[in-house]
């Protein structure tokens, strides 16, 4: 991992223009290629990144322009995060390893073995693949197939927030690079789904399934239903 705090100037070029003024920011590179532009005013989420695959290319500075790098990430789609970069007050490196992944707490487990039970549950026709598929970035809760054979690849959650739907778009865009399971599509799973975070999910096309906890395990639910 890569770590650099710059004045710097961001500018996103793609189906959206976003431009962040020239600031003291952390840019964060990691070994799988994303780079994301961090403020010091949030707990996580960035002002603005790039998710793999992507690449970074340092590249000549713009004529007219007074800065010390041009770095610009490029991502399969073509769109560009384009880093001008005035100063740089630090720049290091650092391993950190092979992560062991989340460890999920005992409801999120259980909810994932009761799913995998139930796999109908996410609709008609589903069958499962398996449960905990193992990718290079870590394991995808569940993996099964729809009514018409199509892969689906499912992140389960407690509570569903915007890193679960983050962590999961990570998933799909590896998945869908092998030809043996894609397309993927994604569903995620949690028995809360906040607002913010269902947004993001349908905007990528992932879809949103509100788990319910007493009827996976067979009891009855006293709460009131709108079917």
């Amino acid at each position: 991992m890569r770590l650099v705090i710059a004045e710097c100037q961001v500018d996103y070029v793609g189906r959206l223009t976003a431009h962040l003024p020239m600031a003291k920011r952390l840019l964060l590179i990691k070994s799988d290629g994303s780079v994301s532009v961090h403020a010091d005013d949030r707990a996580y989420k960035p002002l603005n990144w790039m998710s793999p695959p992507c690449w970074l290319t340092e590249a000549a500075v713009p004529d007219g322009t007074e800065a010390e790098a041009y770095w610009v990430v490029t991502n399969k789609a073509g769109e560009e995060l384009r880093i001008t970069i005035a100063s740089i007050e630090h720049d290091s490196q650092h391993e950190l390893g092979v992560d062991p992944g989340l460890v999920k707490d005992g409801v999120e487990a259980h909810l994932q073995e009761l799913l995998a039970e139930h796999i109908e549950t996410l609709g008609s026709g589903h069958t499962l693949i398996r449960r905990e598929y193992m990718t290079a970035i870590g394991p995808v809760d569940i993996l099964c197939r729809d009514a018409e054979g199509k892969t689906v690849a499912v992140e389960i959650k407690r509570r569903g927030e915007i890193d679960g739907v983050e962590q999961l778009t990570r998933y799909l865009e590896l998945l869908n690079r092998d030809t043996t399971l894609a397309p993927v599509s994604g569903v995620f799973a949690a028995q809360q789904i906040k607002p913010q975070a269902r947004t993001l999910a349908e905007d990528r096309g992932i879809r949103c399934v509100v788990l319910d906890y007493d009827a996976l395990r067979g009891a009855e639910s006293n709460e009131f239903r709108l079917f």
